[in-house]
């Protein structure tokens, strides 16, 4: 009996091994098709992704917790085959889900790392379901500007607003008041009706500038809030017309920035009648054309996303290290300014915990004039009547040096300069150039000492680039600026002296040609540059002014003593010149530079990235150096995307708001490689100078990603992929207009490339 039973007991023993063998290999079949393997270990989740099509490649695997001290997404995008593996996830249950281009989002599983997922697509049951998830960018093209044809344009007031004001004066805002334009907390003015009667809109590169620095600046074109007027039909409007021309006056942003933007088009009456039109034949069914699924090295990237700031909050650029130096600050704290709200805010990607640390001022905070105006013309329809924003500093661009240090534009007083940066004072650079006001200033953070000192300046900053010099001199942009300044940040260490360690220089061109500046024969021109870079290479520093179209890149030099001897030369893309013709590029925005030297620019205009080569150039001053003279030294590569309709020239839609150069390979697609911001497309865009190819790195999840910098940091340089990465932020002022609407936080955005979509 005992034999028997021994028998028994074995023969169950090896059917069990054997269906257990034969399950193991079905498992297997499942997790890897055609036998390639995935190797899911103890802080991944892994496996196949399928539909009723079979393997479903090149979409994405979305994993989201909220179990973290901070909100944690992480992306990866499935291989040929419909693999994914979603590696370094820290121990948590997360929510599993799949998002594609012709799907629509699956239910999400539950698990944990360490597990096999396999998950089951669900195709779209139409092109309209499917163009939910479509970029911004995308529904964008739908518009149709106006065609060539139509300019110049004269000025018309806008149409009235529902629960308009009547009669004259500044309550009938489309009389086409005077209005100060907020850019970055800088004041530029839109002109009254008198300045746009002598100023037609001239040209269809104009309108699509205004589109793009007015209306893309805040918030993405084409979003579903923005295509979508369905959402105010609470509000009975009478017409698309009077809905559109409203809702440019709704809340906080309504009341100059909105508003302020509608007269930058002169003809306001057509740009109402545009958008209608737009969002008409969105409604009637109108779709857009389907954009590509990840491919190739695409495919490679690893997305992680944190929560950060306040759900009213707008951390407008981030910074992980010094750009020139990117292991300074390993696997520490990753900042952004809060513009809103006055803050520099902190994730710790490690401990994946989130904070906000006040940046100060100099004068009390209830003398100093408000970022966003507190008034309020048309009710918000998303928050009523009330004031989101009360700061009073716009914290714009931080920039870290090499002890870790993090420095930001900020306004620590009101605008009114100190005596000693005015005529009269015995300040050599104040008996040059007076400067009477500055819009802005700036602070340091010393994270070692937890110190926030705040730093007075004479004039107006904005973008700020550490120079290569001995003293680490800090130069700033100073956009509407008639000079720009900078920082000896080693005087000021030393004495704390802010009036000792700064100066500034106005922007005279060499127009006699003679090399040398002389006030009473050389022409200046404003400086006006938003973006800033400094030249490793020979010292130069250099700006990008998006303004007047074509707009230009301005190098500027020191000389032996400034600021008698500071020089500028000015340099314009390619714009209608005969010597290149049929090109047509504009409005240059960021700006960076490689390391051979080579200035790169987005173009932000016209849709591309620039690359400018000085050393090509036949002329570089005198009386032919006024802009167009250097067509050789430009090359333009159009940014991914469609156009919009009714462009015929060459360009995309698509919002390059900034870009940057990864000099030493941070990514990992090797030194120099440049990027643009795909504001209006959810991604960052890596272009191959080598292969002239673009690498879409898109964060669908959860749309609007509406980023504006970005910089790279090397953590371990013998870690391979997982020791270095790129990081960016969403940034929109609106951030109910990110996917989820009201309530929900802007993001810290890690960019990593793998070798491999499966590697860990």
């Amino acid at each position: 009996m005992r034999r028997v039973l021994n028998l028994r007991v074995g023969l169950v023993f090896l059917m069990a091994c054997f269906f257990a063998g034969v399950l193991a290999r079905l498992e297997a079949r499942q997790a890897r098709p055609n036998g390639g393997a995935i190797q899911v270990n103890s802080n991944d989740i892994g496996g196949v992704v399928t539909s009723s099509k079979g393997p479903e490649a090149g979409v994405w695997v979305i994993a989201e917790t909220s179990d973290l001290p901070t909100r944690f997404i992480k992306i990866v995008v499935t291989d040929d085959q419909g693999r994914y593996l979603l590696p370094e996830l820290p121990k948590a249950t997360y929510q599993v889900w799949v998002r594609g281009y012709g799907l629509v989002d699956s239910p999400p599983v539950e698990g944990t790392p360490g597990k096999q997922i396999n998950l089951t697509a669900v195709i779209a049951p139409s092109a309209k379901e499917a163009a939910k998830y479509y970029p911004a960018v995308y529904w964008l093209s739908l518009i149709k500007v106006p065609d060539k044809s139509e300019f110049p344009m004269k000025p018309t007031p806008a149409p009235p607003y529902k629960g308009e004001t009547a009669g004259p004066g500044p309550a009938a805002p489309n009389a086409i008041t005077p209005i100060a334009q907020r850019e970055g907390g800088q004041m530029q003015a839109v002109p009254n009706e008198e300045a746009l009667a002598l100023r037609p809109m001239e040209t269809q590169a104009q309108w699509i500038d205004v589109m793009k620095q007015g209306c893309q600046q805040c918030h993405q074109l084409g979003d579903e809030y923005t295509r979508d007027l369905s959402r105010l039909s609470r509000f009975g409007f009478k017409s698309p017309e009077e809905a559109w021309v409203t809702r440019v006056h709704f809340g906080q942003a309504g009341t100059d920035r909105m508003s302020g933007t509608l007269t930058r088009f002169v003809d306001q009456q057509r740009a109402i009648k545009m958008f209608a039109d737009w969002t008409d034949r969105i409604a009637a069914g109108e779709l857009p054309p389907v954009p590509p699924r990840p491919e190739g090295m695409e495919r490679n990237l690893v997305v992680t996303l944190w929560d950060w700031g306040k759900t009213t909050g707008h951390p407008h650029d981030e910074v992980s290290t010094d750009k020139r130096h990117p292991t300074v600050n390993a696997n520490g704290l990753v900042y952004a300014a809060d513009f809103n709200d006055d803050d520099l805010l902190w994730v710790d990607p490690v401990k994946n915990t989130a904070g906000a640390i006040r940046v100060p001022t100099i004068a009390d905070r209830s003398t100093m004039q408000p970022t966003w105006p507190k008034k309020i013309s048309v009710p918000s329809p998303v928050y009523g009547n009330e004031v989101l924003w009360t700061g009073v500093g716009g914290p714009h661009n931080p920039m870290m040096d090499e002890k870790g240090r993090v420095w930001v534009t900020s306004n620590v007083r009101p605008s009114d300069n100190p005596d000693y940066c005015k005529a009269g004072s015995d300040n050599p650079f104040a008996k040059y150039f007076p400067v009477n006001r500055a819009g802005k200033q700036a602070a340091v953070y010393d994270p070692e000492t937890k110190k926030f000192t705040p730093i007075d300046t004479c004039f107006n900053t904005h973008h700020l680039q550490f120079g290569f010099d001995k003293d680490n001199t800090l130069f700033f942009s100073p956009p509407g600026g008639q000079a720009f300044g900078w920082l000896n940040t080693r005087v000021f260490d030393e004495t704390g002296d802010a009036k000792k360690a700064q100066g500034w220089c106005p922007a005279y061109l060499d127009t006699k040609g003679d090399g040398k500046i002389d006030p009473a024969v050389d022409k200046r021109i404003p400086v006006n540059g938003y973006g800033a870079v400094v030249n490793a290479v020979d010292g130069s520093i250099w700006f990008a002014t998006t303004g007047p179209v074509p707009g230009h890149l301005l190098r500027m030099t020191l000389g032996s003593n400034p600021p008698t001897t500071c020089m500028a030369e000015v340099y314009e893309p390619p714009f209608n010149n005969p010597k290149m013709p049929g090109v047509v590029g504009y409005t240059p925005r960021g700006v960076d530079v490689d390391r051979n030297g080579v200035i790169w620019t987005a173009l932000s205009g016209s849709g591309h990235l620039a690359s400018f080569d000085r050393r090509k150039c036949k002329v570089l001053n005198g009386p032919t150096a006024t802009g167009q003279q250097c067509p050789e030294g430009w090359t333009l590569y159009t940014a991914p995307g469609p156009k919009m309709k009714g462009v015929t020239d060459d360009g995309s839609a698509d919002f390059e708001y900034y870009n940057w150069v990864d000099q030493y390979n941070t990514l990992g697609m090797g030194d120099n490689t440049p990027l643009v911001t795909g504001t209006s497309s959810d991604s960052l865009q890596a272009f191959n100078p080598v292969t002239k190819k673009w690498v879409v790195m898109r964060v669908p999840y959860p749309m609007g990603f509406f980023n504006r910098g970005m910089d790279g940091r090397i953590d371990n340089a013998n870690g391979g992929w997982k020791g270095r990465g790129m990081f960016a932020t969403y940034g929109p002022d609106l951030t109910w207009h990110i996917e989820g609407g009201a309530g929900q936080k802007n993001k810290l955005v890690k960019f990593q490339l793998r070798p491999t979509p499966l590697a860990d």
